[in-house]
């Protein structure tokens, strides 16, 4: 690993000499950004098999398609939302124009997790260099194979004192965090995130924290009980759970309970057969320690499907858990795998004090007929963001920002609001000089009477 405070001052050279500034520079390194992906695809596919055994469909979808989904938007809508935008100007300040400049903070660094460790590495950047900032980009060590592949796409794509990659595990973590950045885009664990936040905090330094939670399941009992459970079963499931929007827990009415279940059990077998754990397409938890980690939370309520695992793959099958104590270990922590308690409810006000009495959640999922439910929880559950009658699927848009609140992380990007976020936004106003107005200047007497005409 190069010295990073060389690379960091070599990038704060670079970035100071404005290349990165220009309209034209930024498009065509995100253009040349999509033609080494493109070059190198079936490697980030065998990575990612390697790391996570993520089947090549899963894998072009949540990683390497949905990357290509926002380089393009990106690529056609950079120059309008790069335009500086007008705005009005108070009568107080005639004869005046307004506008507002997306100007980026310089330089950048991204801190992305293992889970969807090329997509989480890659998108952050779309957004970094089209706000002309340059970047270090920090993959984790947990996903050394598909790291390997995004230090080597970058490292071909970019010149070090542009985009760097620093690989390594937590000592290369803290020597970063060290240093002083203009803004830091962190993805991972709540505990992470403190901890980076922390550091931010030294230099005063603005960041992005997407982190994760517990993201509660609602099925109402006027929901269409089979697509509920074929929908949330895929939500569960995809990546083996290692989703930070995954359904975490599920709350079933009482009527309908034992018929979710069922239809659960049967999507469970529809999609992996009757043995997941032999299933070559089913992936497998990153490590031992997370492995250990959900195989001891299995013995925290009554196995109602599932169960299995297998310590050689590191797999272990869709499980779902009932009778679940809400004080059980799996109810304390972010499951991050594929688990999933199911508790049961009478009334929804149940189920509205117990989600609100914990941290807010990064996403919440709700399947139901009931328009009248639809909007209660909306408007009185606190949530990143999350679906009506379907699961993960609110984050594969460019149209919407993607983010937490509370301890599930602050900020947001994708599509326009990447961008946003890599570009402080600096008002500007330019006064003419053919006119001045006397009234603001000293003395004042009693031009208080005339100001109140104008600002009451």
């Amino acid at each position: 690993m190069s010295d990073i405070k060389t690379v960091v001052q070599r990038q704060r050279e670079y970035f100071a000499s404005g290349e990165t500034l220009d309209l034209d520079f930024r498009i065509q390194a995100l253009n040349k950004l999509k033609e080494y992906i493109k070059k190198y695809e079936d490697e980030i596919l065998e990575a990612l098999k390697k790391d996570l055994n993520k089947p090549p469909f899963e894998a072009y979808a949540t990683e390497i398609g949905f990357v290509y989904n926002e380089l393009n938007e990106m690529i056609k809508k950079l120059p309008r939302w790069s335009r500086p935008k007008r705005v009005k100007t108070p009568v107080t300040q005639f004869k005046a124009s307004s506008y507002i400049v997306s100007e980026p903070y310089g330089v950048v660094l991204i801190m992305s997790p293992w889970n969807y460790p090329f997509q989480l590495s890659i998108a952050p950047l779309i957004g970094a260099i089209a706000g002309g900032n340059c970047a270090i980009v920090k993959p984790s060590a947990y996903s050394p194979h598909t790291s390997s592949v995004v230090s080597k796409i970058l490292g071909e794509c970019f010149e070090n004192r542009y985009v760097y990659v620093v690989e390594g595990g937590r000592e290369a973590n803290r020597e970063l965090l060290g240093e002083k950045f203009d803004y830091i885009f962190f993805t991972g664990s709540v505990s992470v995130g403190k901890i980076v936040m922390e550091a931010a905090s030294r230099n005063l330094t603005p960041l992005t924290l997407e982190l994760g939670g517990k993201s509660p399941c609602i099925v109402d009992r006027t929901a269409d009980i089979e697509l509920s459970a074929r929908r949330i079963i895929w939500g569960k499931t995809v990546n083996s759970g290692q989703t930070c929007v995954a359904p975490d827990y599920c709350f079933a009415h009482r009527d309908i309970r034992d018929d979710l279940i069922k239809a659960m059990k049967k999507y469970i077998r529809h999609f992996y057969g009757e043995s997941p754990c032999r299933n070559p397409e089913y992936p497998r938890i990153v490590n031992e320690k997370h492995f250990s980690r959900l195989k001891a939370l299995l013995q925290s309520g009554e196995i109602a499907v599932g169960g299995d695992y297998n310590e050689e793959t590191l797999q272990i099958s869709p499980t779902i858990l009932v009778n679940v104590n809400p004080d059980s270990p799996v109810m304390q922590e972010e499951i991050f795998g594929p688990v999933l308690p199911v508790l049961e409810y009478d009334y929804i006000e149940q189920v509205i004090t117990f989600i609100n009495s914990r941290p807010k959640p990064l996403a919440l999922y709700l399947f139901t007929r009931n328009k009248e439910l639809e909007k209660m929880i909306v408007k009185r559950v606190s949530f990143g963001g999350g679906c009506i009658n379907d699961t993960l699927v609110h984050l594969a848009t460019s149209e919407m920002p993607f983010g937490g609140v509370g301890e599930s992380g602050m900020g947001g990007y994708h599509g326009r609001w990447s961008f946003d976020t890599f570009t402080h936004k600096k008002s500007i106003m330019k006064k003419s000089f053919l006119i001045d107005i006397e009234l603001r200047y000293p003395p004042y007497g009693n031009k208080i009477n005339m100001l109140r005409k104008f600002m009451k």
